[in-house]
């Protein structure tokens, strides 16, 4: 299976847009079907149909245990998805627990969920520190323990960014400050990392950690919030018994078997996977390097394989976007869930690019259905888009960077 199709009006389509979401994989869409028809049960109930619901769904529950490595299985919850697993771990761990006031620390370029939530947590009397970046997009976790104190109640730092793909020092960030202050909760939202790098509870050493099916090749409406044994955080949904208490509402079977049934493919095809990801990145680099005045957004190395967030300069990131959209190449400017703003993005800039380099910026992401020949000419109409807006724009709608912008001391170039 590949994600190259037809549009309506003939042109190729090549979808490289991985980090917005993923296809359903066809095992997945097969261990569903049975619960979108026949298999109706409720899993509360104890006749037959809703001991095989029940049967299914705590099966499922071991399939993502064993993807994170969990100690134990009620250590799962299934959510509806990330977002509400963020929401469940931030405000479960402050203003549901009882907590009136107390102290946040996140970063500057965590999903929109997530700094969503924090905002909520202010204008209820909650402070939140918001650590700044590197240029690479990476946060010292000397920062984090700068930034402690005595009513820090959570920290959360996301795994991998969405927009760049560069990996956040999670594991480092934990051990430091359990050793620092045992008591204070550690959430990482993992939504882009999983099947992607190692996603490994015990040696990333977090108290909670989200995750999203659809972001690997599962259905759309399902997650999972993590849970360390022995954590305590109030629930976000109440009135009735369901997840140990923790989410209340009948549970989606279907989309718990698909989230389930992709943790085990994760899980099973990751080495092979990750390698087809690390190749294609390497491809899709050499070939763009051709196209001059560009630059990586991001750390090169600690990163996830399959991502890419490059600056075009002098080429509006929606104008290439909607260009290459014409010749069938799916793109993104950012983060799907804010991509309607105008505004540029929040993790650029937070890395000092100016805002006329964050405007120029595209991020490409791809998949384990992606091919080679997808690459190839995904970059060859971006050369040809790249250029043509060059061609016709003039300097004064582009703008132009400051002088602290990285693209000035850091060099261009990709591969």
């Amino acid at each position: 299976m590949t994600t190259e199709a037809t549009t309506k009006v003939g042109v190729r389509e090549v979808y490289l847009d991985y980090n917005a979401t993923t296809p359903v994989d066809p095992e997945v869409r097969e261990a569903m079907l049975p619960f979108l028809s026949e298999e109706f049960g409720n899993p509360s109930s104890v006749h037959p149909p809703g001991r095989r619901a029940r049967k299914a769904v705590e099966a499922a529950r071991e399939q993502v245990a064993r993807l994170l490595n969990a100690a134990d299985l009620s250590e799962i919850v299934f959510t509806s998805g990330a977002t509400e697993a963020n929401n469940t771990a931030l405000l479960g761990a402050t203003l549901l627990a009882g907590h009136r006031s107390g102290h946040i620390i996140t970063t500057q370029i965590e999903h929109p969920c997530v700094l969503g939530i924090c905002r909520f947590l202010e204008e209820r009397g909650f402070r939140v520190t918001y650590l700044p970046i590197d240029r690479q997009c990476r946060v010292d976790p000397e920062r984090v323990l700068d930034a402690l104190t005595d009513d820090t109640l959570i920290v959360s730092i996301m795994l991998a960014n969405n927009e760049t793909g560069t990996l956040q020092p999670v594991a480092e960030i934990a051990r430091a400050v359990k050793a620092k202050r045992p008591n204070i909760l550690v959430h990482t939202d993992a939504v882009q990392a999983i099947a992607k790098v190692p996603v490994d509870v015990q040696a990333l050493g977090v108290d909670l950690l989200a995750l999203s099916a659809h972001k690997f090749y599962g259905p759309k409406g399902i997650g999972a919030l993590y849970i360390r044994k022995g954590v305590k955080i109030a629930p976000l949904l109440r009135g009735g018994h369901q997840e140990q208490g923790m989410r209340a509402g009948t549970e989606n079977v279907a989309g718990i078997v698909g989230l389930g049934k992709a943790a085990e493919i994760a899980l099973r095809d990751f080495e092979l996977v990750t390698q087809h990801l690390w190749r294609l990145r390497r491809r899709f680099l050499r070939l763009l390097d051709e196209l001059p005045m560009t630059r990586l957004n991001g750390h090169r190395e600690l990163t996830l394989p399959s991502t890419a967030n490059i600056c075009l300069l002098g080429a509006d990131a929606l104008a290439v976007q909607a260009n290459l959209g014409q010749r069938g190449v799916c793109v993104s400017v950012g983060s799907a869930c804010s991509s309607g703003s105008l505004k540029p993005s929040h993790v650029l800039r937070a890395m000092g690019l100016s805002e006329m380099a964050a405007f120029c910026s595209v991020r490409f992401s791809w998949g384990k259905f992606t091919t080679e020949e997808e690459i190839d000419y995904a970059v060859e109409q971006t050369k040809e888009v790249v250029s043509l807006l060059r061609e016709i724009t003039l300097p004064e709608e582009i703008g132009v960077c400051d002088e602290n912008c990285p693209c000035f001391f850091e060099g261009a170039g990709l591969a």
